[in-house]
């Protein structure tokens, strides 16, 4: 089972995409894996011959337990096989038609009222994903079982004394189901307990609780004149479809990960009581799911990524994230993380470190503000950057090195 990040514990083995006797290449994906946050392919390292899976579908054991045995270096022609083998097919409880189904899909459906028996996966080999229940939710409103309400929110009706009956119909799911936002709060109910948090929501609350107690965290900000970078895009984007465009985050992770490989005290991990540099720079990039929660997948050597390269990778992590799509791969080994909120319309961000890494850099939106060019005050637009970072590995000097080529990189688009 795969470390996917600071918060994983556990997982939940929902799939297997190969069995025994199949011959797997580096890189082949061999399971789905459901975490706190999300469904995730794994990706198998070594080359060889499936001699045993080890792990039933359904069974959630701990990071670090060996999923299957693999022997021999046998050089694999073949693609790996995408089905589950018939020796370890799901449970009745966890599968429906042959199909196997996570917690996480099984949720959502129920609060959407979706009829999971009516879905077909967007890959017809593979699981249902949460992507697909919501994809029923946007064109196949004819699934949504009218008046349903959410097994989080009976649950929680229960607790509270809540009569659904009178809910039932005028909840803010689809079809009128009621959801557990619907609920009257807590507070309005003697004696009620708070809820219990939503796994994702859990899971973040653990990494963040860590990463306060245990990293002595400093905090930094410069603010940037964009003035140089707006002109460039706007050159580089005329005439270009809106989907083609290069967008300004393309330019704040390539500066990013440039500097990083030049202040590459920042770029690393705390393991152990010493600060481990960085094989390379991996960038992870924190993406706010539709769903709530965060993901924080790793565009990795992206201090190599031309700009155009860097876009392309930062709308693939993107739109997988949300889909539920990631690899396993893809969620592990940042050497330093960015943060983006400047489409919300904040100004300023200072973040919280991923442990064990040393450092995240925040970007705000874009604000006109008067700046002083050649002696004269000129309206530009500008960024507030921000840095956290561990004090125990590098100081503010170091940190304001850092932001400072953050900035000369971005007021210089053309060393991108």
């Amino acid at each position: 089972m795969p470390s996917l990040g600071a918060d994983m514990d556990e997982g939940t083995l929902v799939a297997w995409r190969v069995g025994p006797g199949d011959v797997v290449r580096r890189g082949d994906i061999v399971a789905v894996v459901q975490t706190e946050k999300s469904d995730i392919e794994v990706e198998v390292f070594e080359a060889g011959t499936v001699a045993e899976l080890l792990v039933d579908v359904g069974t959630t054991v701990a990071v670090g337990t060996p999923l299957a045995r693999i022997e021999g270096e046998r050089a694999a022609e073949q693609p790996v096989a995408t089905k589950a083998t018939p020796a370890r097919a799901a449970s009745p409880q966890r599968s429906m038609a042959g199909r196997v189904l996570s917690p996480l899909v099984r949720r959502d459906a129920a609060a959407l009222g979706v009829d999971l028996a009516s879905l077909q996966p967007a890959d017809p080999s593979g699981p249902l994903h949460r992507s697909d229940v919501a994809a029923a939710r946007r064109t196949r409103p004819a699934t949504l079982r009218s008046g349903a309400a959410s097994p989080y929110a009976r649950r929680l009706a229960s607790e509270r004394g809540v009569d659904l009956a009178v809910l039932s119909g005028s909840g803010s799911g689809p079809a009128g189901a009621v959801l557990a936002r619907d609920l009257p709060e807590v507070s309005s109910v003697a004696g009620s307990e708070a809820p219990p948090l939503d796994p994702m929501r859990a899971a973040i609350a653990r990494t963040m609780e860590r990463s306060n107690r245990e990293i002595p965290h400093y905090y930094l900000a410069h603010t940037v004149d964009l003035a140089a970078s707006v002109g460039w895009l706007a050159g580089r984007n005329a005439g270009r479809p809106p989907a083609g465009r290069i967008l300004l985050s393309a330019l704040e992770l390539r500066a990013v990960a440039l500097a990083a490989r030049k202040v590459g005290e920042l770029n690393g991990s705390w393991v152990d009581g010493r600060f481990v540099a960085g094989e390379g720079v991996h960038l992870g990039v924190i993406v706010a799911l539709r769903g709530g929660g965060l993901l924080a997948p790793v565009i990795r050597d992206a201090d190599r990524l031309d700009v155009e390269s860097t876009m392309a990778a930062l709308s693939d992590v993107v739109e997988r994230a949300r889909r539920g799509a990631l690899r396993s791969s893809e969620l592990s080994g940042a050497t330093i993380t960015v943060t983006n909120l400047g489409e919300d319309g904040v100004e300023e961000i200072y973040g919280v470190i991923h442990p064990p890494q040393v450092a995240i850099v925040g970007f705000g939106g874009v604000i006109d503000r008067v700046v002083a060019t050649e002696g004269r005050a000129q309206v530009h637009p500008t960024v507030r950057v921000t840095l956290a970072a561990d004090h125990r590995a590098t100081d503010g000097r170091i940190g304001g090195r850092f932001l400072s080529k953050v900035g000369s990189l971005l007021a210089q688009p053309g060393k991108l």
